[in-house]
């Protein structure tokens, strides 16, 4: 008896331990059963039949669903709540995971999935207030009567998938990771939102700047970080007629000095992320009518960071990629025009340094008087552990990021100091995709743009109707000159935002006499513009390329816009060489230095996956530059977060300040001297690579040394495609990096009959399983694009298209 119940406490232990996920270690006997685990999300052809009928509770009327070649849904139906009921059914069906895991990043929830690691992360999230911003877009979102039915229905399509998971069909990561997808609501579409805001606008440079300011002075930051580069090609050209009045700017105070220090501490939205977009007139295009080609740069992820699909309803026949969550097409086209976006990167998030009455932090003070601090609590639940409570103090700036000394999670955030940034505010940003979705002409498009507020886009355009037109766009504070480019003093009302700058009044140009539009996240606009959006945006090189380009093209076809966009022309090195490779004359030509040389001399500056030069050329220019400044700016050097100037001034500097004393090395007891900056430089390159792949040869290509690698989402081991054999880089047109990069290509060609194509290094399936999980990567590998099926009815016959599902009501 003893040797049976011994028996069966092991096997209830083992029964247990094996369905119980144990830290890091996933619960193996759910996962490997063959019932319900992992087994089961491998996907055979019987799982996608060509034609079936699914009865779904909360559809109004029948809704046709089409599926072409590439598993791309085609979605009609006869009204607006069933056709987002239906996205947002087909969308959670191929991406539930990736939609609500960045829900929970996004809503810093992370500890309840992976425990008390992510436990800083979730507080960071809460603490620059992504979860409070959410909340006030949804309120928005909501109050709107259009947009309200499109959430709900969207929500709605999410939950009746949900609903009909079972543990076997549950996806694969909610069975590795041990746990279960919980309602979809509105909120959830806001939040994700609000981590495309983080992304693309999260980045300040508030205290490195103070810090500098405070370190070397007014003189310094001029000369090193000026307002305005030397070499741009903006995206609305310098002397481009205004069509308004400008209102005034608030007067520039001048009673507050900057005085900051923080140490050095880890990353934030990386810098490269940016993207292109460009079109061409119809007086370039061999049809008549215009091209548009965009291209967003983002991380590059599995499953893909968008979802393509058409949506057809009454009103509305549009086609594009949303972000699984989006309930509407972000970057598209209809039958009568199309659109695209590219990040502004306009300064749109300031800290504020605040005064405090006491230690309790109760009160502040602000405009001659102590005002009250408003506390919120945040409960954060944890994996295998009790609740955490963390409370975040509100002044009427916004959050107080970290309201005590501690270790901060992002090098850029100050202690004591609010934060003001413009994605808090809520907009309604659903209602201005939706209104682009069904826009038909330059009014229509027009109409649209107000309604979107963060983060700020370069929204290009372009119709059948032969107009082309770029708006950055979004709310952009009415800011003196500077205000934002140091850290505020939050006790002074002249430093708060003073309003806005009329919609209106954003920064555009319609159909410019040169024949083209384009964006790469360059300067909006040129000193001649009226207000203040910036002071530091992207090199100029990306830009123009593209305009070089596009001021050549005639006779431009859909294949223009596309080898354009594949473009791998660095004009950063076709500078920068020349004057590195004089610097360096002298070099013994057989060491390993000199044979760098003499591959260099006759490098095109094309950054060719097979190509050796931009190996060399990334490795010396960047040491070059780090041998600078490191010793003036560096934080492991300085102590206090600082940043390098930019390329443009640094490029002034080698090019025609030989002896500025910014080159020499302050740490060491000798003067250093350019060129032999320049000759250590150059010997680190090529000792570098000789020591990673051996003498110099075909190993040295450059798609070895980029190694650009795509991760899953949650950096799953397996589930990425590592060392995809590509060309491009970071300062390129085709900026394909390390780990960011296209995105998305699409080119749409306007006309009577409108004809596009597109691809993303993926698949439309988040299943890893799948064979439509990555089935798209060698076509965007290769830069080819696929022409995308545009139907124009339900009943229309495509060869690309065998599938047709019909959803009811039941």
């Amino acid at each position: 008896m003893i040797k049976a119940l011994l028996a069966l406490a092991v096997s209830l232990t083992l029964v247990w331990a094996l369905n119980t996920k144990h830290g890091d270690v996933p619960p193996f006997g759910k996962l490997l059963s063959p019932y319900r685990g992992f087994w089961q999300n491998g996907e055979r052809p019987s799982d996608f039949p060509t034609q079936q009928t699914l009865a779904l509770p909360g559809l109004q009327q029948p809704v046709t669903v089409r599926f072409d070649d590439r598993r791309v849904p085609h979605i009609f139906a006869q009204n607006d709540a069933d056709l987002h009921f239906a996205l947002g059914y087909v969308t959670a069906r191929d991406r539930l995971w990736q939609m609500e895991f960045q829900t929970h990043v996004a809503a810093g929830r992370i500890s309840e999935i992976v425990g008390d690691k992510a436990l800083e992360y979730d507080r960071f999230q809460r603490r620059m207030g992504l979860p409070f911003g959410a909340e006030r877009s949804a309120q928005k979102m909501l109050a709107d009567p259009t947009t309200r039915v499109v959430l709900e229905a969207y929500s709605r399509g999410i939950n009746t998938y949900i609903e009909q998971l079972t543990p076997a069909t549950l996806p694969f990561e909610y069975k590795l990771l041990d746990y279960r997808p919980e309602p979809w609501k509105p909120l959830k579409c806001a939040l994700l939102l609000q981590l495309m805001a983080w992304d693309l606008s999260g980045r300040s440079d508030d205290l490195r700047m103070s810090n500098i300011l405070g370190k070397y002075g007014k003189a310094v930051v001029k000369d090193l970080f000026p307002d305005y580069p030397t070499r741009e090609d903006p995206i609305v050209p310098t002397g481009t007629p205004l069509d308004f009045k400008p209102v005034p700017v608030p007067p520039t105070p001048t009673d507050f000095q900057a005085s900051y220090s923080a140490k050095v501490l880890q990353a934030e939205p990386d810098a490269e992320l940016g993207s292109n977009n460009f079109a061409v007139s119809g007086a370039k295009s061999a049809s008549g009518y215009p091209l548009l080609a965009n291209d967003p740069h983002l991380q590059l992820k599995l499953p893909s960071i968008w979802y393509q699909v058409q949506l057809h309803a009454p009103g509305v026949n549009v086609y594009g990629v949303t972000i699984p969550g989006a309930p509407v097409v972000i970057i598209g086209f209809n039958e009568n025009v199309a659109w695209g976006v590219t990040n502004v990167a306009a300064d749109v998030l300031d800290f504020y340094q605040l005064k405090f009455r006491d230690r309790t932090q109760r009160e502040y003070w602000h405009d001659g008087r102590w005002k009250p601090i408003r506390r919120v609590v945040e409960r954060i639940k944890v994996r295998g552990q009790p609740d955490r409570l963390d409370t975040v103090l509100y002044s009427h700036h916004g959050p107080i990021v970290y309201d005590r000394p501690e270790k901060p999670f992002n090098a850029q955030t100050p202690i004591a100091h609010a934060l003001r940034w413009t994605a808090h505010d809520g907009g309604n940003e659903v209602k201005a995709f939706y209104l682009l979705n069904r826009a038909r002409n330059y009014q229509d498009y027009l109409a649209a743009l107000p309604h979107y507020g963060s983060p700020a886009q370069n929204f290009i355009f372009a119709s059948n109707e032969r107009d082309i037109a770029i708006w950055p766009n979004g709310h952009f504070p009415l800011k003196w000159r500077n205000q934002g480019k140091f850290v505020l003093d939050g006790t002074s009302p002249a430093h708060d935002w003073q309003g806005w700058i009329p919609a209106a009044h954003n920064p555009h140009v319609k159909n410019p006499t040169r024949g083209f539009v384009s964006s790469a996240n360059q300067f909006s606009a040129g000193p001649d513009y009226p207000y203040y959006l910036n002071w530091d945006f992207a090199s100029y090189e990306r830009g123009h390329r593209i305009n070089q380009r596009l001021a050549q093209m005639t006779h431009a076809t859909p294949d223009s816009l596309r080898l354009l966009q594949n473009d791998n022309l660095n004009l950063n090195a076709q500078l920068m060489l020349p004057r590195l490779l004089a610097l360096a004359e002298g070099t013994d030509a057989n060491s390993p230095a000199g044979k760098a040389l003499a591959e260099l001399r006759k490098w095109n500056y094309f950054y060719d996956a097979d190509a050796i030069g931009p190996s060399l050329f990334e490795l010396w220019y960047g040491n070059l530059v780090k041998r600078i400044w490191e010793d003036d700016f560096s934080p492991r050097v300085t102590g206090v977060e600082m940043r390098y100037p930019a390329r443009d001034r640094t490029n002034n500097l080698i090019l025609k300040e030989e002896n500025s004393p910014w080159i020499d090395d302050r740490r060491t007891p000798a003067p250093e001297t350019l060129p032999e900056l320049a000759r250590q430089s150059l010997k680190f390159a090529a000792d570098s690579l000789t020591r990673k792949y051996g003498p110099i040869g075909p190993k040295w290509r450059w798609a070895d040394q980029k190694s650009t690698d795509i991760l899953h989402l949650a950096r799953l081991p397996g589930f990425g495609q590592m060392d995809v054999d590509c060309g491009g880089g970071s300062g390129i047109v085709n900026a394909t990096s390390e780990r960011n990069g296209p995105s998305w290509r699409m080119v749409v060609a306007l006309g009577p009959q409108v004809q596009a194509f597109g691809v993303y290094p993926g698949g439309q399936s988040g299943n890893p399983g799948s064979p439509f999980y990555n089935n798209l990567l060698e076509t965007w590998r290769v830069g080819q694009l696929d022409e995308l099926v545009f139907l124009r009815s339900a009943q229309e016959q495509h060869p690309r298209v065998p599938t047709a599902w019909t959803m009811q009501g039941k």
